[in-house]
């Protein structure tokens, strides 16, 4: 009898030791069913009020303050506010602002549970990732076909880059300006490492006469597009496939050549004060139950599959050295948009 008590003593002693030993190596990893967290994204409004009702379901006990805005944005604010970190986590937001943010070391190397089943393009390169994608989101053309029959034009004539120029379009182009959006962003940088720096310049130049104006919204020129107050935004595919869901005279037309693109991505801000809630909320970005909400609303989610062969190769280091340059030479050479 004695024996067994000591055995008994000894298993609940080797449970608490390694209890004790999970939670001292443990915590940096620690996860919470409760607390307050803000979150910086620039996922469409609408989608952040879907997606986070699944996550407000499974923690109703953990609130989440929700700052939304276009990729540019998001990341100047968090540029600024890194010696005062305002953020716990950002939930999509472009892997060309996330290299950035990484080289400025403002981001918490955090691997989040299922993290394996990520593809490796979309995952910074470290042992313990800096950033995970979620989507990819790429340049499309979302053309109102009734206007564009006024004009004498088709379909079958806006397939390309160059289709942009035809002088029938004129003034009847609304593009996202790229210092605001990431969408623009990624359609001003693809087209440079399509074309090379004087090639894809001088194609902004003589697109920027077909303009009609520049604004700061990514989906914005697929919204004008449908209403009819353009006949041409230049925006990305899911903007334009939710147009024609909606029952809009608009047709989705990814450039011949291919797509610039981006990457979604979820990242955990450096801060002295990171609370546990952060990492549950990331931990849920990629789960099962998110990219099952995800699917629906892009081409292409971060597990696989989708029209990978549309999108560019797109050297992100290179997108982000090179941002400052690419944006101040726009904004030196076309304005800063409306």
């Amino acid at each position: 009898m004695k024996r067994i008590l000591n055995l008994s003593a000894l298993f609940i002693f080797t449970i608490m030791l390694l209890a004790a030993c999970g939670e001292n190596s443990g915590t940096t990893e620690a996860t919470a069913i409760s607390g307050t967290i803000t979150v910086y994204t620039a996922l469409e409004s609408e989608l952040v009020d879907e997606f986070l009702a699944d996550f407000n379901a499974r923690y109703p006990d953990i609130t989440v303050n929700v700052v939304r805005d276009s990729t540019g944005v998001i990341t100047a604010r968090l540029i600024a506010e890194s010696n005062n970190p305002q953020a716990d986590l950002v939930w999509g937001t472009a892997a060309s602002s996330m290299i950035i943010l990484d080289e400025m070391d403002l981001l918490e190397p955090y691997a989040p549970e299922g993290v394996e089943r990520i593809l490796p393009m979309f995952k910074s390169g470290q042992d313990v990732p800096t950033w995970v994608g979620i989507t990819a989101w790429e340049t499309a053309f979302v053309v109102n076909t009734v206007e564009l029959e006024r004009l004498g034009l088709t379909i079958d004539d806006i397939q390309c880059y160059d289709d942009l120029l035809r002088p029938e379009l004129a003034g009847h182009i609304i593009m996202p300006h790229p210092a605001s959006s990431g969408t623009g962003f990624l359609t001003v940088a693809g087209l440079i490492q399509l074309r090379g720096e004087d090639d894809g310049w001088d194609f902004f130049e003589a697109l920027h006469q077909n303009m009609d104006r520049y604004i700061h919204s990514g989906s914005a020129p697929a919204r004008l597009a449908a209403s009819g107050e353009t006949v041409v935004g230049i925006s990305f595919g899911y903007a334009g496939t939710r147009e024609v869901l909606r029952g809009a005279p608009v047709e989705v037309v990814l450039p011949a050549a291919g797509s610039g693109w981006d990457m979604e991505a979820n990242a955990l801000i450096r801060r002295d004060d990171i609370h546990p809630a952060a990492r549950t909320f990331l931990n849920w970005a990629i789960s099962e139950a998110a990219f099952a909400l995800y699917a629906p609303h892009y081409d292409i989610i971060a597990t696989g599959g989708g029209n990978i062969a549309q999108l560019i190769e797109n050297d992100f280091a290179w997108t982000a050295r090179n941002r400052e340059t690419i944006l101040n030479t726009w904004t030196e050479r076309f304005g800063a948009g409306q």
